[in-house]
């Protein structure tokens, strides 16, 4: 038995002379959730349209559960997609049962399956409530619906925590928690949250410039790049800036020093213990300190080490 339900082999893909993904081989296992992080413009949205049959790739090719992606039934993937694509004149429930009679899943599965997914999203109240009177949580919270009537194998959640508060997201994080921990299904996700692919994902795929950064969990990313604590610090005058790098830069067992939103973030081996040592030298420039803080390394860290920007730039 194959351990794994989609691989894409030496995938490229090229618009008018630019190369927007350049080689990407990956295998994603059977019943995981794969968080797939990229700035903007990385490639990571053209990689996962091809990766599910949306986009032809110039060369490579993607296969799903053995098969050529174009041979697979169009029911085994279901798409979320990032933009809300939703009925405003119909029902929830009449929303779900038209994408339901597009997918011609049989009517007797289809009421019960309409109806279940009503009651995990917490739509049940708004059955029969018109989209164009559903807030912001409850729309996304229907286009994931829209994506899972059919039962698919395969889902892709591109951007689903968008623009939702911390209540709402948690929802929504619980049930794809659900997706693969009960109905075992194959989640492909993509968020500029990265607490959200810490917490929901099982491996992550990072990617830049159309190539395949590093793939691996993120306790695995977490420990072998960007070892280390981080000590974050905002100065009174954030002009003295680069002077304060420079002399951090000379500091023994201080793995790395950057500037990142006028913030100096000093990464080091206990960094506690050498909490003295830092302050002593940003003494020595003549500067003040006006906030400071120890963490420990996130994936957002590894993610600044891998591609020199934050996630959204």
């Amino acid at each position: 038995m194959n351990d794994y339900i989609i691989e894409a082999r030496n995938l490229t893909k090229d618009f008018n002379g630019f190369q927007a993904v350049d080689g990407l081989s990956l295998k994603v296992k059977k019943g995981e959730v794969l968080g797939f992080l990229g700035p903007n413009g990385a490639g990571k949205t053209t990689s996962i349209n091809m990766m599910v049959g949306l986009l032809r790739p110039t060369s490579g090719k993607v296969l799903i559960d053995g098969k050529e992606v174009q041979d697979v039934e169009r029911g085994m993937i279901g798409v979320c997609p990032q933009e809300l694509v939703l009925w405003d004149s119909l029902t929830c429930r009449e929303s779900l049962k038209l994408m339901g009679d597009m997918y011609e899943v049989p009517k007797d599965i289809l009421h019960s399956r309409v109806e279940q997914l009503l009651d995990d999203l917490f739509l049940t109240d708004k059955a029969n409530t018109v989209v164009s009177k559903l807030s912001g949580g409850m729309k996304r919270r229907l286009n994931l619906a829209l994506a899972l009537v059919h039962e698919p194998e395969i889902v892709v959640l591109d951007e689903p925590s968008e623009g939702l508060d911390p209540q709402s997201r948690r929802v929504l994080w619980n049930y794809i928690r659900s997706l693969r921990n009960e109905q075992n299904k194959t989640v492909i996700l993509t968020t500029h949250l990265m607490d959200e692919a810490d917490r929901l994902s099982d491996r992550v795929a990072i990617i830049d410039h159309g190539k395949l950064l590093r793939l691996d969990t993120p306790e695995n990313l977490k420990k072998e790049i960007g070892e280390g604590d981080v000590v974050e610090i905002q100065l009174s005058d954030p002009g003295k800036n680069k002077e304060v790098i420079k002399a951090m830069e000379e500091l023994d067992q201080v793995l790395s020093v950057i500037e990142l939103d006028k913030i100096i973030n000093v990464r080091a081996l206990d960094a506690v213990g050498k909490l003295p040592r830092i302050m002593g030298r940003v003494e020595k420039v003549g500067v003040r300190i006006a906030d400071l803080s120890v963490r420990q390394n996130t994936l957002g860290d590894v993610f600044i080490e891998l591609t020199g920007t934050r996630l959204r730039e």
